[in-house]
């Protein structure tokens, strides 16, 4: 894979994975319009390596922050600890169960088939993106007519089961941005701006390592040969991802503190269009 492609796919996935917009659909149209195989086991692993790069970026961010809140004592660790846990396997769990009706629905008689091969179909990324926006929408609308407040309630074990199992309708889905949907449903429960931002990022770096895990697994078992090729150009792509990632960032708690989260929502509205538009002329 030439270089520069993967350095363009890097830009888009760092400044495209932290904010509410999902990186991934970016990424994947960016792919087709190269003309890569999104669905392929060496592209998938270039996605996962770039989801490293701007994991490495969020916990550069937010690092001050977590040790100020989740980290100050043993009580708060402990309290943030199971929240991230019940969080993450209710995730895992409604993650796994659409995952498999998908790969025995949408591929039945496939031999082999595997969720990664929907990631090349813009006619699953195009709606999944008109979710999310309408998700981000209606959160950012409510946000401005109920601004955060010092009673705004802290996250409980209710709140985060939620956003632990919204996140797990991400997983199967490129477009259904997963920081778009957690913290909209944090702000639509009435959690604070910067406390929803932070926790869903954090469950964001819980979350990657199990990705990367998963991706090179599944790259060894479809292409042993095809790591080695992989390898270089997906730790250059991490590279940028992060740089561009750190840039994001500081837009996203920007726009999220003023008030323009639902911006993102009219984006990703947008950005469905765009993606139907492509699908339609046989991307």
């Amino acid at each position: 894979m030439p270089l520069l492609q993967v350095i363009v796919l890097a830009v888009i996935q760092g400044l495209a994975e932290l904010l509410p917009v999902s990186s991934s659909a970016h990424v994947v149209v960016a792919e087709k319009l190269m003309g890569l195989d999104p669905s392929s086991p060496a592209m998938t692993l270039l996605l996962v390596m770039l989801h490293t790069g701007t994991m490495f970026a969020v916990i550069v961010y937010f690092w001050k922050q977590w040790r100020d809140t989740f980290f100050s004592d043993g009580e708060a660790f402990k309290r943030f600890a199971w929240l991230a846990v019940i969080a993450t396997v209710l995730t895992g769990i409604v993650g796994e169960i659409l995952i498999k009706v998908v790969e025995h629905t949408i591929f039945k008689g496939v031999p082999h088939a595997e969720i990664e091969d929907l990631f090349s179909h813009l006619s699953i990324v195009a709606p999944a993106l008109l979710a999310a926006g309408v998700l981000i929408l209606i959160a950012g609308l409510l946000q401005g007519r109920r601004p955060d407040s010092e009673e705004s309630p802290e996250i409980g074990f209710g709140q985060s089961a939620v956003i632990g199992i919204v996140q797990g309708f991400c997983l199967p889905f490129r477009g259904f941005s997963r920081s778009g949907a957690t913290i909209s449903v944090g702000i639509l429960q009435g959690i604070k701006k910067v406390r929803v931002e932070s926790f869903s990022f954090a469950l964001a770096v819980i979350l990657t390592p199990l990705a990367i895990g998963r991706e090179v697994l599944r790259l060894h078992h479809a292409d042993t040969s095809g790591f080695a090729h992989a390898a270089f150009p997906s730790l250059l792509g991490a590279v940028f991802s992060f740089l561009a990632g750190l840039l994001a960032l500081k837009w996203l708690s920007a726009w999220l503190e003023r008030g323009r989260w639902y911006y993102f929502g009219i984006y990703c509205l947008v950005a469905s269009v765009v993606v139907f538009i492509l699908h339609h002329h046989g991307y």
